[in-house]
């Protein structure tokens, strides 16, 4: 049986299900590397009884770039794995592994969900980043527009495989199921009767503003006998100003209620009261939190430019997508959904049906396969340019 290692920023939840769902299901020995065990949102989760192996390379500073790459390379040396497997080509951590693997000729697997429209490209970094991949002898993206965006950089398409966004579906399911309806613990978290819910760092991509802007005009635009829904939103981050003084400057500070970070405990019971799911991002590789939403039986209003509308979210059966810049249409989205009860918990019905076939389970499946295919097409030796690249891309990082 293989030994596999999964490089990781830090542990949160989703890595939790995810890759306790691989190792369950393939009982291959299984190791998650993490860069920290330090989260700013304080998310991070961990059962001991999980499958999988977790190692952490620092609970501090790890010393700079040269720090960060000698403690990459003691750990794979040490846990010696047969497969590497790298979040993405990004991020420092992926590529003190990807460095590693090459070095020592151990196979890699790229798990990514970038997507070509999720920010500008250009030709110059599209040449780095086709080279990147092609050190990696298989992938698993997150869904179908990151897999065609794998086949663009040069990887062959029987060689990636799809389900790397999944998060815990059972949890929210089972977590949310005995608390609808609940007005006991609806009001004990001060939240009103009705309303739409959003939940995102408070980051300029996340287009708060912009959805408090649109809810603005759905409150404004309500005909007579409509009670418009309040908006409920959770997350905190570097944008809070700018959203405060939106709202102020919206006239709706009555009626939007900042909630604050919520913990993995703690969100369930937001699903569980909200009345439909907004997620405004202006660009996003995926979109988690869509997932949550979903897995918790609400209907969805979702970015055209969040990576996972393709799979997800399909219009007039389970919510339906925006353009992120037109505000007028996701107000009239809003009212489209607040007015209509039955309609409402259709879509939350078919959210948990198509959400049900994105979950750890899929994960599993597709990177069993990106493991198995990339042990049986391992590249022997990474060609002179490719090596070259890797080492100017390393060097870069901070």
């Amino acid at each position: 049986m293989p030994r596999v290692a999964g490089i990781i920023v830090n542990l949160v939840p989703y890595h939790h299900a995810r890759w306790d769902a691989f190792a369950r299901s393939t009982g291959w020995e299984t190791h998650l590397v993490e860069l920290t065990d330090r989260d700013e949102f304080k998310v991070l989760e961990f059962s001991a009884d999980a499958r999988f192996n977790r190692h952490t390379l620092s609970s501090s500073e790890h010393g700079g770039r040269h720090g960060l790459f000698a403690a990459m390379d003691a750990m794979l040396n040490t846990l010696s794995p047969d497969v590497v497997c790298v979040s993405g080509w990004g991020l420092a951590v992926s590529l003190a592994a990807m460095r590693w693997a090459v070095r020592n000729q151990v196979p890699l697997v790229m798990l990514s969900e970038s997507n070509e429209f999720d920010e500008a490209r250009s030709p110059v970094k599209e040449m780095f980043k086709s080279r990147l991949v092609g050190l990696c002898s298989a992938a698993l993206a997150g869904g179908t527009p990151q897999a065609a965006y794998l086949e663009k950089l040069g990887m062959a398409k029987n060689r990636i495989f799809v389900g790397y966004d999944a998060v815990d579906n059972g949890y929210f399911a089972e977590s949310t199921c005995g608390l609808v309806g609940n007005d006991a613990d609806r009001e004990a978290l001060g939240l009103p009767f009705n309303y739409f819910l959003a939940c995102s760092r408070f980051g300029k991509k996340k287009n708060i503003p912009g959805l408090v802007r649109a809810y603005a005009a759905y409150r404004r635009n309500s005909p007579d006998g409509h009670k418009p829904f309040d908006l409920v939103i959770a997350g905190d981050g570097e944008e809070r100003a700018v959203i405060v003084r939106t709202i102020s400057e919206c006239g709706v500070g009555e009626n939007v209620h900042l909630v604050g970070p919520k913990g993995y405990k703690e969100l369930p019971r937001y699903y569980a009261h909200a009345a439909a799911f907004i997620h405004a991002s202006t660009t996003e590789q995926w979109g988690l939190v869509v997932n949550e939403a979903m897995a918790s039986g609400l209907p969805v209003l979702a970015s055209r430019r969040c990576g996972c509308v393709t799979d997800l979210v399909s219009d007039g059966v389970n919510g339906w997508t925006f353009d992120p810049d037109n505000e007028e249409e996701l107000s009239g989205l809003m009212f489209r959904i607040a007015s209509d009860p039955d309609l409402r918990s259709e879509m939350g019905n078919r959210s948990r049906e198509i959400i049900s076939q994105w979950g750890p389970a899929r994960f599993s499946e597709g990177l069993r396969s990106a493991v198995n295919t990339a042990l049986a097409n391992s590249k022997t030796k990474a060609g002179l340019f490719e090596k070259l690249i890797l080492e100017l891309s390393c060097r870069k990082v901070s």
